[in-house]
């Protein structure tokens, strides 16, 4: 049975979710001063398989000892479909992460599993059960036929990540920088994002040395819906993030559009012209919507 959310997602800010190994305290360090809204210590695919242990000790020591400030923590597990999730909670989660990024995700099962245990082990440890965040990344071809079921599948969904590079090779697809092998499943993950008030998140941008690049990706997955970009390198982040706030000129028109809005509604009028347009609901919420985003 899901769980729909009533209202929209009221959680933290994510433009930019930067990945780091979970194995390197040095670049965790560095990951901190960056001004990224969430810093992910990848226990997963930036860990070979013979140092997944040292990594977890890794992380329990970076987020023990370093000062985070307002930045999100979040530990990126092994799939469940391995045998090294259950092992990543029960040693991590005393260091206190806000949320773990579930990866590979394909059914409304695994959500739940991952649940159950964390509700175990934050009742062990004394914290408030159902207190740690997650953000289901989907990146097969069954996790895209099943996006809808898993953005319900459980109170703690927090986010939908998105993650082409392995749904390309899962379909058998050949990744282009147009990127029309991946529209549907962008546009189903964000569908299903909105359809229960959860952000949508886009895929990582490979290409390190191309800025304008990511610069426009991140103008396309703006204006089809996702709210934040996943981040593989530093000099990532701060085009993410400003690609992901509105400029000065966008909060000053939707300042005006909703004053506009307001004065319209005090004499009575619904839909009413402004600038040659016409200004219904569904304008004004968008405009709501870049005002929250200050």
């Amino acid at each position: 049975m899901t769980t729909k959310r009533l209202r929209p997602h009221t959680g933290p800010l994510r433009r930019s979710l930067l990945f780091m190994p979970g194995d390197s305290s040095r670049k965790i360090e560095k990951a901190v001063g960056l001004h990224a809204d969430s810093i992910i210590a990848d226990l997963e695919d930036a860990v070979a398989q013979s140092q997944k242990q040292a990594a977890r000790a890794t992380v329990i020591e970076c987020f023990q000892r370093l000062d985070f400030g307002p930045v999100e923590r979040l530990i990126r597990m092994n799939p469940v479909s391995t045998h090294l999730w259950e092992e990543d909670l029960a040693q991590t989660l005393p260091a206190r992460p806000d949320g773990y990024v579930l990866p590979k995700t394909e059914s409304v099962e695994q959500v739940q599993a991952v649940s159950k245990r964390l509700a175990e082990l934050e009742e062990r440890a004394g914290l408030g059960v159902g207190s740690t965040r997650l953000l289901v990344q989907i990146e097969t071809a069954m996790g895209v036929v099943k996006a809808a079921e898993i953005a319900g599948a459980d109170s703690r969904v927090d986010a939908l990540l998105f993650g082409a590079e392995d749904l390309a090779v899962d379909m058998g697809a050949r990744r282009t920088r147009r990127g029309w092998e991946i529209l549907y499943a962008r546009s189903a993950l964000i569908t299903a994002a909105a359809a229960y008030g959860l952000p949508a998140i886009d895929t990582v941008f490979i290409d390190l040395a191309d800025t304008e690049g990511l610069v426009d990706e991140c103008r396309f997955a703006q204006e089809l819906g996702f709210s934040g970009k996943l981040a593989i390198h530093p000099r990532q982040v701060e085009v993410i993030n400003r690609a992901f706030s509105p400029t000065q000129e966008e909060i000053a028109q939707a300042q005006r559009l909703i004053d506009a809005f307001e004065k319209q509604q005090a004499a009575g009028t619904g839909v009413f012209e402004m600038d040659g347009k016409m200004i219904d609901m569904p304008i004004v919420l968008a405009a709501r919507r870049i005002l929250a985003q200050r």
